[in-house]
């Protein structure tokens, strides 16, 4: 029996709902910062400055990930100093604005899909000081309020609303299976909600008014002047009793004293047959909600509308009224006027004699999404990616005529909205998402002065300057050639004679998106290395998806870990660090707006290489030469730190005994840092530097003992002296790790957090003496890590203390200063000694493995960004927090009382001066692998970068290297598996490496290199993205020749009478030409898709070649494409062949066809161009959706047939076939003789071979009937089991048992286990396992081990993971500790993780199979849990905290793959 763990490794980043609102900050604070106004003088200007108003955050869902942004923006005065070299702006200057980004604010991965999604504003007028919330709808009809919560910087449930249950059940009326899941629709003002359930049951969500509510609520947070909206109760609607039957959409309009609900249903269903007939079948119907007396009166309706009107865009004030979409028309209906637009020759009138007006081209809206750019003018997006915009053109409150006119192209949307006055954001899943500003001007003078501005921009856009085309996705890079695209910039404005409004767009940020991932193969990158084994083999591959649709089609390649490029490498054993510097002459006096400019782009001086008992200077100038002899730094010895002081103009040298201070190659000044001479005993001599820690002009030194010294800086003199902090030398206990932070920037952020009072002053007069010398340098501080496990920041170099937190190594979820936080003395005592005693319970938790090792505190370039702090703890757990601003009211008695309780702290020091406002919450770092604990070496450390090929963030060394970058305020974690553990790392600028990197390998190789630039690496991995201009069906690997071919279809417009000329025979085909040749019959055209196989070489740093094209026949589609190995039995030898399966598409009166064509690719050396040849074409009955070769054979999946084919060189002669019905064949996988067979209707079929008899023999089958998407072989030591995914977005695993009884003597197959995913597999790849810690240290048996496959799966919402066999022993503690996460985790949006991962059969027979699949996306919580609960929960198992985190660990270690 085998068991199996599904783990999510790339979450989803098809962007499906998007909506924005004011979360985080409300409508009244201008400046879009968040909740913090940075001071009286800088608010007045904000607004007066930029007519952009205050922006709303944006909310993007993709699959069950929750995302908030908030869109930052740099006005064109901004100091140019501030702005990071990471922010390259798009899109030119546009409006008073240079540029605008997306930064994250918080991020969930949900236990549900989120179906629907929208804003519950506030109602207008005074609540302006109100925020928005967020109401999330989920599958089956559960429904949840989510608002932003300061205290915890995220966002909590306010409200839950579920209609489940067999309470619920007479809602369904007795039906299972439902079209869609619940839609969300709000009143603009904010007054109720309307959530359509089962397709026929409205649920009406009335929101809470200002004056009332939960009113315990309300006086809990008093002091908190900004509320969230909320909903206060809710009831259900029957639309069945008001006589509404088939509901296609509905919302809510604006203008009325009461809500307004507008409902389009359709009275008669109708269907292709009878559209001729009966074709204006839709109605609108327009309710007064009454949410006090439940009453719903009808107030208007209109009738006649098309049969396939399917949205309703409310229109807003002062027009009011509501546009209802279809594919060939558009109407307007209020309830005073109506009136209607045809988009094309297609229009039906709904009488012959009127007539109806035209927009002046043609184009059609059958999956159209919409927003408003103004009150008047709407932005409809097509299929085909064009953007559209729509004017009401009217007078008084009459709408007299819709006009239509084209803007430009852009990506596929699957929604779009408006966020604030001058933004709006483009979301697709099947491209990247684009945020784009717009401008609107009046009448032709204002619109000429946008064209030039555009042109310029254009011109712009087009330079091919590295760093612009780094920063830009692929789709828009693609969209720069064109120029028509809406994409980094666009030109021309859309002028039309009548309309007076003219539009400019800029885009401004993009956020990647990998799928639909309907293929992709596994293939060698261009630099692998052949010599790599191990898990450092695992970086020599890379996936190539197929991904996007139409002119987004895309190939993605994606990488899990980064291998970086290598410029050069030195042998260089025994290395223990390396630091590079920076050397500043005298002219580093020159004024500060020179120096900010030449900081980024100076090159380093010196490179400091420590090895164990000496150490190298390099001179790293055109070639690094050693000049150890010629320099006065300290070489008899290894170097603990080096870095700059003094504005780079000195260099300071940290040994173990001492520090050298140098100007270039010159030693100023020598430090000895042993006793002092007078009790020179043995004891204390020991002492001597463990770590350094610089903040320009400080340094920090952690001794051996545990003391701290500080070497202060004098930048007058450029001279350091010792002091040793007093305030260590009490009874705190010995320090375990130390860091300086230096909180620079243009405003301090730490200082925001102290108190009010340095808010009001303005921050120029706050700076006190201390700091008044150095007032452009920001503030110093030191961050504290005790052997006691608690955390404490002082300020330097006063040492007071600022912030001090208890047990920091538990690793809380929120960390806040502890005199805030406690109310009582005893408290404290408590809690330690409930540690004590957990400690000694958990006899194998040792203390010393939860003591911090090593600490990093860091605030990166950008307007808004905020600190981060990384801890280490000695078992290997890596602690990330990230510090953000919670203003504590000081009307709350208790906690001053709490504060004077504590031994002889001085109040008012302890009152004013304390950052309180400061709190931290903890990142996840689901994709870090922490190492094992004999693995980690004492020289652990974090290096922090600030700009590496463009990326800024943080590397940390070791026996698991691992990047962390630092993209829009998130942290991107990213691997990098290539060398194995690294030793030391260093940031090297200069004349032939340019913002690259150096490392030393624990074998002693020193590497100089680059950052890969082609890749984007804000992304879950980094990703490549190679525009196709179609749509890739799939994609098969050629690893003899590093080539893949690739199915392309390009969409080709053509006259319509032509394309039915070419399906039907061509006698009656005449006939219908001769009778329908009116005129408007030529105008109308029909979009067909033109097939190819292209074959791609992949190319280092640019778009990958295409090398050679296989075209197809007219309307003839390729389906699959696969390299087989043929066993050529004339010759006797294998050949390899690529091979094409295709089908002809002719309509359903012509029988289906499709044809067989193998192809040999010819390849002779690198420079020679490839030949492809076709050695065999055949048409067969059917079409041929999927081949395999099967021992030297080839197995085809024609039509309803399945048939193995010998090749003899020249012929396909078939020798066995197997006729069960199978509809038409989605995969087919081979392992050794048995092939497995997934069919689109009717669920798996297992066949093997046997070469004597030349048969094809049914095994066993699955009975159910099963909508199969993809399959799979799972291969777990000598058990075979069948994995196959279906449309329901489940994963159901099969096993084939003959001796079972349940098996009807073998013809079934049995169910082994059974989980939903959440979203559609399209590809199952099976790889072998990689070997783990555990199995290395020789626990493992035999072969057993090794025989272990995992399946690697795509989905076509962009995510991709694995399903991975296991032991039953892990399986069982997993499980278990499965069932109690399941209650103690705090789950977002009140989703339960069990119901979620139920198999879903949508009202199907289903009988339940058993649960024997774990879900590692709920496990993974569980190293979010602090330290006690762990303790607990383990405990409670039966097992110890060490042990599950082994296993969680082997399983990442074991599918570590790419």
């Amino acid at each position: 029996m085998s068991y199996a763990a599904y783990k999510m490794m790339h979450w989803p980043t098809g962007i499906e709902n998007c909506a924005s609102g004011f979360i985080t900050h409300c409508g009244a604070d201008f400046a879009p910062q968040i909740p913090l106004v940075p001071s009286d003088d800088l608010e007045t200007e904000w607004p007066a400055k930029k007519g952009i108003g205050p922006i709303p955050n944006l909310v993007v869902t993709a699959g069950n990930v929750l995302e908030v942004y908030a869109v930052r923006v740099q006005e064109e005065e901004d100091g140019k100093g501030s702005r990071s070299p990471v922010e390259a702006k798009r899109g030119g200057f546009m409006a008073g604005v240079s540029g605008a980004s997306l930064e994250l604010i918080c991020h969930y991965k949900l236990h549900g899909n989120v179906e629907t999604m929208a804003i519950l504003p506030v109602g207008g007028g005074d609540n302006q000081k109100k925020r928005d919330s967020i109401i999330l709808a989920f599958r089956d009809a559960k429904i949840s309020i989510l608002e932003f919560d300061d205290s915890i910087y995220g966002l909590r449930v306010s409200s839950m609303h579920c209609f489940e249950g067999p309470e619920w059940q007479y809602l369904k009326r007795g039906r299972e299976s439902f079209s869609r899941g619940p839609l969300v629709k709000v009143d603009p003002q904010g007054r109720c909600g309307g959530v359509l359930v089962y397709d026929m049951q409205m649920m009406i969500l009335k929101a809470a008014q200002a004056g009332y509510g939960l009113v315990g609520d309300d006086e809990a947070n008093a002091f908190e002047a900004t509320k969230s909206a909320r909903v206060e109760s809710s009831y259900v609607i029957s639309l069945r009793d008001l006589d509404m039957k088939h509901i296609k959409d509905f919302t809510f309009v604006y203008g009325y004293i009461e809500p307004v609900m507008v409902i389009l249903h359709e009275q008669e269903l109708t269907w292709a047959g009878r559209i001729s007939w009966k074709h204006h079948t839709c109605v609108i119907s327009a309710l007064s909600i009454s949410t006090t007396l439940k009453q719903h009166p009808l107030i208007w309706s209109a009738i006649n509308l098309p049969h396939d009107a399917y949205k309703l865009i409310a229109v807003p004030s002062p027009i009011g009224g509501v546009l209802v979409i279809s594919a060939n028309a558009l109407h307007y209906h209020s309830q005073s006027a109506s009136c209607v637009l045809a988009l094309n020759s297609f229009t039906v009138p709904i009488d012959i004699s009127q007539d109806m007006p035209r927009s002046n081209f043609n184009v059609e809206l059958d999956a159209a999404n919409a927003t408003w750019l103004s009150h008047d003018v709407a932005m409809l997006s097509a299929k085909t990616g064009e953007l559209l915009l729509l004017t009401l053109v009217y007078d008084g409150r009459v709408v007299q005529r819709l006009e239509l006119s084209k803007s430009r192209a852009s990506v596929l949307t699957s929604g779009m909205v408006t966020i604030g006055s001058s933004f709006f954001f483009l979301g697709s899943r099947l491209g990247d998402s684009l945020l784009v500003q717009y401008t609107c001007g009046l009448g032709a003078s204002s619109g000429s002065s946008g064209y030039v501005k555009e042109e310029a921009g254009d011109i712009e856009g087009g330079l091919p300057s590295t760093k612009r085309l780094r920063r830009s996705s692929s789709d828009a890079l693609q969209d720069i050639v064109t120029g028509e695209e809406l994409s980094l910039h666009s030109s021309a404005p859309n002028i039309s004679e009548s309309v007076q409004k003219t539009f400019s767009f800029a885009v401004r940020d993009s956020l990647v998106n990998v799928g639909p991932l309907k293929d992709f193969s596994y293939g060698l990158r261009i630099n692998a290395d052949p010599n790599a084994a191990g898990i450092a083999k695992q970086s020599n591959y890379e996936l190539v998806c197929c991904s996007g649709h139409g002119k987004n089609g895309a190939l993605c390649i994606l990488q899990q870990s980064i291998r970086p490029e290598l410029i050069t490498e030195v042998e260089l054993p025994g290395c223990k660090g390396i630091w590079t510097v920076y050397h500043k002459n005298a002219r580093g006096h020159n004024s500060d707006a020179a120096k900010m400019s030449s900081d980024d782009d100076e090159y380093h001086a010196y490179l400091i290489i420590s090895l164990e008992s000496r150490t190298m200077v390099l001179e790293t100038g055109e070639l690094l030469g050693e000049v150890t002899e010629s320099v006065d730094y300290y070489v008899q010895g290894s170097t603990v730190a080096a870095g700059n002081l003094f504005g780079r103009r000195r260099v300071v040298q940290v040994f173990a005994r001492g520090a050298r201070v140098l100007d270039g190659s010159y030693m100023t000044q020598d430090i000895s840092l042993g006793a002092p001479s007078s009790d020179s005993t043995s004891p204390t001599d020991s002492s001597v530097v463990a770590s350094a820690s610089i903040a320009d002009p400080y340094v920090l030194l952690r001794m051996t003992d545990g003391s701290v010294q500080l070497l202060v800086g004098d930048p007058s003199t450029c001279t350091i002296s010792v002091s040793i902090p007093s305030i260590f030398d009490s009874s705190k206990g010995k320090i375990s790790a130390c860091t300086l932070y230096h909180d620079k920037g243009p405003e301090p952020w730490l200082r925001k957090t102290s108190t009010d009072a340095w808010l009001s002053t303005g921050l120029g007069e706050a700076i006190d003496g201390a700091d008044g010398a150095l007032p452009d340098l920001g503030d110093i501080y030191c961050v504290v890590c005790y052997e006691s496990g608690s955390l404490e920041i002082f300020e330097v170099p006063s040492y007071k203390c600022l912030f001090s937190v208890d047990k920091f190594t538990s690793g809380k979820t929120y960390l806040a200063d502890t005199f805030v936080r406690e109310t009582s003395k005893d408290c404290q005592d408590v809690k330690n000694q409930g540690f004590e005693e957990i400690a000694s319970n958990a006899n194998k938790e040792t203390r010393q493995s939860m003591k911090i090792v090593d600490l990093a505190m860091h605030r990166w370039a950008g307007q808004f960004s905020r600190p981060y702090l990384f801890g280490m703890l000695a078992d290997g757990t890596l602690l990330c927090y990230h510090a953000y601003l919670f203003e504590i009211q000081d009307n709350t008695p208790e906690v001053e009382e709490g504060v004077s309780l504590q031994d002889s702290v001085n109040i008012s020091s302890t009152s004013t001066s304390r950052l309180r406002n400061l709190r931290f919450v903890r990142v996840p770092l689901e994709t870090y692998t922490r190492e094992e604990a004999s693995a980690v070496s004492p020289c652990q450390r974090f290096s922090v970068f600030k700009n590496i090929g463009g990326y800024q963030g943080l590397f940390l060394s070791g026996s698991r290297p691992t990047w962390f970058m630092v993209c829009r305020e998130r942290l991107r974690i990213h691997p990098q598996l290539c060398d194995g553990s690294i030793v030391a790392f260093a940031v090297l600028h200069n004349v032939n490496c340019n913002h690259g990197l150096i490392y030393v390998t624990s074998q002693g190789f020193l590497k100089i290199c680059q950052l890969p630039s082609v890749s984007s690496y804000d992304n879950y991995w980094p990703v490549q993205k190679i525009p196709l201009r179609g749509t890739p069906h799939q994609v098969t690997y050629y690893a003899e020749k590093n080539l893949y071919p690739i199915i392309v279809s390009v969409p080709v417009v053509k006259p319509l009478n032509q394309v039915i000329s070419s399906i039907v025979d061509q006698e009656i085909g005449h006939q219908i030409e001769l009778d329908n040749s009116t005129s408007d019959e030529f105008n109308k055209t029909y979009t067909t898709e033109e097939f190819e196989v292209r074959i791609l070489e992949p190319e280092t740093g640019g778009p990958w070649q295409t090398r050679a094209t296989i075209s197809m026949q007219n309307s003839e589609n390729a389906l699959t494409v696969r390299m087989v190995t043929l066993h050529n039995s004339k010759t006797n030898e294998n050949e390899i062949l690529l091979a094409i399966g295709t089908a002809y598409v002719q309509g359903e009166d012509v029988a289906a066809r499709g044809r067989i064509l193998l192809f040999s690719i010819g390849k002779n050396d690198e420079s020679s161009p490839i030949t492809v040849t076709e050695v065999y074409s055949k048409e067969l009955k059917g079409a041929i959706s999927a081949l395999a070769s099967l021992q030297g054979h080839l197995l085809i999946a024609s039509g309803p047939k399945v048939i193995l084919h010998k090749w003899t060189g020249s012929e396909l002669n078939g020798v066995a076939f197997y006729d069960a019905p199978p509809l038409y064949v989605v995969s087919l996988n081979i392992v050794k003789n048995f092939v497995l067979v997934g069919d689109i209707h009717k669920s798996i079929y297992f066949l093997s071979w046997k070469e004597q008899g030349a048969q094809l023999n049914l095994l066993a089958k699955d009975f159910g009937n099963l909508d199969c998407f993809s399959t799979e072989f799972l291969i777990d030591g000598s058990t075979l089991s069948l994995v196959v995914s279906d449309e329901q977005k489940n994963i159901q695993i099969f096993y084939y048992a003959p001796k079972m009884s349940e098996s009807w003597k073998g013809q079934k197959l049995l169910s082994r286990a059974e989980f939903h995913v959440g979203a559609h597999i399209t590809k199952f790849l099976r790889l072998q396992m990689l070997p783990t810690f555990s199995d290395r240290s020789g626990s493992a048996t035999g072969s057993d081990k090794t025989n272990r496959f995992a399946l690697l799966f795509g989905t076509l919402d962009g995510s991709i993971g694995c399903i991975a066999p296991l032991e039953e022993i892990t399986f069982r503690r997993l499980q278990t500790l499965q069932k109690r996460l399941v209650d103690a985790v705090p789950h977002i949006a009140g989703l339960n993780p069990r119901s979620f991962r139920q198999f879903q059969s949508n009202g199907k027979a289903h009988r339940p199979g058993p649960d024997n699949m774990i879900d590692c996306e709920l496990l993974f919580h569980y190293e979010m849990l602090p330290l006690e609960e762990q303790l607990e929960i383990a405990q409670q198992i039966g097992t110890t905290r060490a042990q599950i985190l082994t296993n969680l660990n082997d399983l990442s270690l074991g599918t570590s793959f790419l």
